[in-house]
């Protein structure tokens, strides 16, 4: 896992520059404990109250994997272009208080203890998973696109992202059944929604615009499009050889 990728969700808050209530004072414990309350209040919702991972990637390997701090801070400051991490108008000390907490929980990266079969894998995945999820431009659109999913999400995540996917819903993709004022009920996931209006993408891959006065009802549902993979749907064996293909997905350049 690439320094700068794992540095993306989490600091893309950060580079917003929202506002934090914690001091950083001139002690190491103090800076630390700051640091802790930052990432609390900004990325633990998408990394986890542990840094190891909900919706963006484990952070916990950062500076095992070799990244120095000077990178680290850069790429936070300046983003990374053609990606969501934009450049930073946080303060360089909330960054770096930040930055130090994350060192607290760096751990050793452990040894490479994966299994499966790649290959058939990749069946599994275009056979189930394909007509929602996009890789390299290939596949459907209705749920997020698996291109760099194996540089983002650790095992244990992606497990329980297929075996129970509505534990951990990404934002823009949750569900809504919109009621039309004919009573005509869509279903799909919400895209965007003001006071006003609301857009979704439909179950056919069909951008949805809606103004709410024209509508009956929007319904928010708790349970994610995505179908629970459970034992009975996709055996222990099976699930391993997918998590072993996903786990190759890196970007442009992997398979398939």
């Amino acid at each position: 896992m690439s320094g700068a990728f794992a540095l993306l969700v989490l600091f893309a808050r950060l580079s917003r520059g929202q506002a934090g209530a914690v001091a950083v004072t001139s002690t190491e414990a103090e800076t630390t404990r700051a640091g802790q309350a930052y990432y609390q209040a900004r990325c633990s919702d998408c990394h986890g109250i542990d840094a190891r991972g909900v919706l963006g990637p484990d952070l916990t390997q950062l500076w095992r994997s070799g990244t120095s701090d000077e990178r680290v801070f850069q790429t936070i400051r300046r983003g990374v272009a053609g990606t969501e991490m934009p450049a930073s108008t946080a303060p360089d000390d909330e960054i770096r208080a930040t930055m130090a907490y994350l060192r607290t929980l760096s751990t050793p990266i452990p040894v490479d203890s994966s299994t499966g079969d790649a290959i058939n894998g990749e069946r599994i995945f275009w056979r189930s998973c394909g007509s929602c999820h996009q890789i390299n431009g290939r596949g459907g659109r209705l749920g997020p696109d698996l291109s760099r999913v194996g540089s983002s999400r650790p095992r244990a995540a992606l497990t329980r992202d297929i075996r129970d996917p509505s534990a951990t819903i990404v934002p823009g993709y949750q569900a809504v059944t919109i009621v039309t004022a004919a009573g005509q009920r869509v279903r799909g996931v919400r895209k965007g929604e003001d006071a006003f209006s609301i857009q979704i993408m439909d179950t056919n891959e069909r951008l949805q615009g809606y103004l709410k006065a024209n509508l009956r009802e929007v319904i928010p549902e708790n349970r994610s499009l995505m179908p629970d993979f459970r034992p009975d749907r996709l055996n222990d064996r099976d699930l391993d050889d997918l998590i072993r293909f996903l786990g190759t997905l890196r970007g442009s350049g992997s398979r398939p």
